[in-house]
This record gives structure tokens, sequence and C-alpha cells, in this order.
């Protein structure tokens, strides 16, 4: 089955010692995901509180 990619109008650059790229890596290879998938998972899991998600949203 083909990936569809969700319309993206942003773009990050990290800069990152490569023990921590090759350690993502190797987490996106056994996992099967994608170095954007993981990272934007973890973004998702990070708390924040209701008052600024509403605030940037409308």
């Amino acid at each position: 089955m083909a990936r569809t990619k969700p319309k993206s109008d942003k773009v990050l650059t990290i800069r990152l010692p490569e023990r921590d790229l090759l350690r993502l890596e190797a987490y996106c290879m056994a996992d099967g995901k994608t170095k954007t998938e993981v990272i934007r998972q973890f973004i998702h899991s990070l708390p924040v509180k209701e008052s600024l998600t509403t605030e940037k949203a409308g």
C-alpha cells in the first residue's frame, strides 16, 4: 500500500551530533518509521498547557 504524505508547509532543520543521528536512524529502522514520523510523535507527546494550543489555533 502506498503511503500518502500529509500536506506540510513548514520545514525544520536541526543539527545533531552524529551519535544522536545514528541512534535516531537505528530507532527508525527497528520501528519501521521515518525520522519525520518519530519526531512528530515525540512532539505530540510533549505536555502543553491547553491555553497555549488554543491561542495558536485561533
